[in-house]
């Protein structure tokens, strides 16, 4: 063996740690800029001297920098997320949808909770967007005049998850209105005329377009029904389970119980569901309950519901982002409206005639 040829312990792991792109410059006979353009995937490099600096860089183990990369690029290779409840079952599974195909073109993810007065108007009071993503995904908020002001101002792409299309008008979302209509035609179906909704509240800014949506969609099915709309159909309160919990308190309190209540939301059945199980009323023998979401303890309660694909909006926003980055303009589709549908499970039955 030549002494030449030796090499001690650990100088592998030495020569990946210390070397430059001049080493590979160096090492494949061509210019730093060569090199730069070839791991950057430009087209404006020739095949033999690409194969010269790809072999060159895997033979010394260069790995670019990312931070280097992106300063050279312009690109900070991050996409902002504004979401409201980070944890909730909707906003985790839009998340976990996008960060999938983020993730496999080498972008991060940088989350902003809104979900409270002050982180909203930290936000947009702030900006801590600025400079440092390429891009926003915007789940399920609703802006003022002067946030989408704020947005735009950012200059970068801006995709809206819900209801509400963003400045640009590219979004992702379902029909709230049409989907909230297939629940009541479902109930009217099964024989119900005497139907509550359980709803959030019209004038919370943080669901106020999800909420007027699906009210809208309530009442058409009513009106298609030629069952009268009264006000009285419909109690509200804070979304969410406890909210769910407390608007069927207030229906039981009711000289007349509805026969069948739509909830806005999976987790407001929720708690409709254990005030009802609580009192000892039967369910859907009572009372039949139909929730929006399919939210993923749906099956462990038996719920019927409205499913929305939460993960597929994640994923489609996150795609149509990169592709309004990527200058692919063609190519996107500025508004999408998926698919919603009923999913029948134990919660839902025809009214007791002996009621």
């Amino acid at each position: 063996m030549r002494g030449s040829d030796a090499a001690p312990a650990g100088a592998a792991d030495f020569v990946a740690a210390g070397v430059n792109i001049v080493d590979v410059a160096r090492r494949a006979g061509v210019s730093i800029s060569t090199v730069s353009r070839t791991l950057r995937g430009s087209l404006n490099v020739s095949g033999d001297t690409r194969e010269r600096v790809l072999r060159a860089a895997a033979d010394l183990s260069y790995v670019p920098s990312p931070a280097a990369s992106r300063l050279a690029s312009g690109r900070t290779r991050t996409i902002g997320v504004i979401v409201q409840f980070s944890a909730r079952w909707f906003f985790a599974e839009v998340i976990r949808g996008a960060e999938g195909v983020l993730r496999a073109s080498d972008y991060d993810l940088l989350l902003f909770n809104v979900g409270d007065p002050a982180s909203r108007a930290h936000l947009f009071q702030t900006m801590p967007l600025r400079r440092r993503v390429d891009g926003v995904l915007a789940v399920a908020t609703n802006f003022s005049e002067s946030e989408t002001t704020a947005l735009t101002r950012l200059g970068v792409p801006l995709v809206i998850v819900g209801h509400q299309p963003g400045p640009s008008g590219a979004g992702v979302g379902i029909d709230d209105t049409e989907s909230a209509a297939m629940a009541v035609r479902h109930l009217v179906l099964l024989g119900h005329v005497d139907i509550a909704m359980i709803s959030g509240l019209p004038d919370d800014p943080i669901g106020r377009g999800t909420t007027l949506a699906r009210r809208a969609g309530f009442s058409a099915g009513l009106h298609a029904a030629g069952l009268p709309d009264r006000p009285d159909r419909i109690v509200s309160e804070p979304w969410g389970v406890e909210g769910g919990r407390r608007a069927m308190e207030r229906l039981l309190t009711r000289p007349q119980l509805p026969t069948a209540v739509f909830a806005e939301s999976d987790e407001m059945a929720f708690g409709a569901l254990r005030t009802l199980r609580r009192v000892g009323l039967e369910v859907p023998g009572a009372v039949s309950v139909i929730g929006f979401d399919d939210h993923e303890l749906a099956p462990a309660s038996d719920l019927t519901t409205i499913a929305q694909p939460a993960y597929e909006q994640g994923r489609l926003a996150a795609a149509m982002a990169l592709d309004l980055l990527t200058g692919n303009t063609d190519e996107v589709d500025q508004r999408l409206t998926l698919p919603t549908r009923l999913v029948v499970r134990g919660t839902t039955g025809p009214p007791r005639r002996d009621l």
